[in-house]
């Protein structure tokens, strides 16, 4: 019998491609997602349900109809810049919104879950690669209320039958190796697909938000990791948790880093294009580097990257975003 999940959030980005492989292993998937940034077109698999996790009862009748054998969490607001602006909403939809879902989750047994984390509850550390035994000192809204929610799952763990796998994000970029699926959302902000648009001729300028930081070439460092072995890294989760092992905080990352000029000139070396660069000043909440010390999950999922190399994470994501110029509009405001 399939091991019926529910995907929150599977319209989304890495939700969507997650979902891709999930059902290419023969999972029965349930699509819980409110549409405010994912695409309909992106669920290869599964059972669509429109829903808020902050619609508690909804989410009961839910649970009541299916008998989940486990749940995905991917539903959140992700900018780091947006969150310090309205940090509220923040916690209301990351946190308060998780605390919803634990509830259900009580309430109805399901006893095990994936959670996506993110590499923002680390905030500045002081030494990198950065091990899952690092100090959470997160920078802004949007790293606190996923600690936050990490508390939470953890909490609820020690007093219950919950056994958990929180996957701590570093960078997310590219798109399926096939070409099915990419980012989508109308107002993402991450550098690879602005600067994406920038080479297309959607964008008139890619924005680099400070060139003081204390690096080597004066931009910030991020570890870029490409969806499909993100996405992998839920798979091995689940059959992980299935296997009755106990829970696990875990860094997801190739434990390698790329500054934003590096990646703003890969990207005009393949696309061919010398887009214009606006140098501006540091966005409040970012900090200078962060990579992943990677050797936990790769020894206790078996995790093994298949697409670490950033010209194949370039590539994918401007392939991609060709696909998508044709019935788009050049967007004009400043993001990068």
């Amino acid at each position: 019998m399939k091991k019926k999940i529910l995907v929150t959030g599977g319209a989304g980005y890495i939700g969507s491609h997650t979902i891709k492989q999930l059902g290419e292993a023969n999972y029965d998937l349930v699509v819980y997602d409110n549409l405010s940034t994912g695409n309909t077109a992106a669920i290869s698999y599964g059972e669509l349900v429109v829903g808020d996790l902050a619609d508690r009862q909804r989410l009961a009748e839910l649970f009541a109809e299916h008998k989940f054998n486990a749940v995905l969490h991917f539903a959140a607001s992700i900018s780091v810049p947006d969150s310090v602006v309205k940090p509220l909403e923040y916690y209301s939809n990351n946190t308060a919104n998780t605390l919803n879902l634990l509830h259900c989750c009580q309430q109805f047994d399901v006893n095990k879950l994936i959670f996506s984390s993110t590499a923002a509850v680390y905030g500045q550390p002081e030494v990198n690669p950065i091990t899952e035994e690092t100090s959470p000192q997160p920078l802004n809204p949007y790293g606190s209320s996923k600690l936050m929610s990490e508390r939470l799952i953890r909490d609820y763990a020690v007093a219950s039958n919950l056994k958990y796998v929180i996957l701590r994000y570093f960078n997310v970029a590219g798109a399926e190796i096939g070409g099915s699926l990419g980012q989508t959302g109308k107002k993402a902000s991450h550098l690879l697909k602005v600067a994406c648009d920038a080479a297309l001729g959607q964008r008139s300028h890619v924005g680099i938000f400070g060139t003081d930081f204390d690096t080597p070439d004066g931009t910030g460092i991020r570890d870029y990791i490409h969806v499909d072995d993100l996405a992998r890294a839920h798979v091995d989760a689940l059959i992980y948790l299935n296997g009755d092992h106990p829970s696990q905080i875990l860094n997801c990352g190739y434990g390698q880093g790329y500054s934003v000029r590096e990646v703003i000139e890969k990207v005009k070396e393949i696309s061919g294009v010398d887009f214009t660069v606006i140098e501006a000043e540091r966005r409040a909440g970012d900090p200078a580097c962060v990579i992943a010390a990677n050797d936990r999950i790769t020894k206790v999922l078996g995790w093994k990257p298949r697409f670490n190399d950033l010209d194949t994470i370039v590539r994918t994501a401007l392939d991609w975003e060709k696909k998508l110029t044709a019935n788009s509009q050049p967007i004009k405001e400043l993001v990068g």
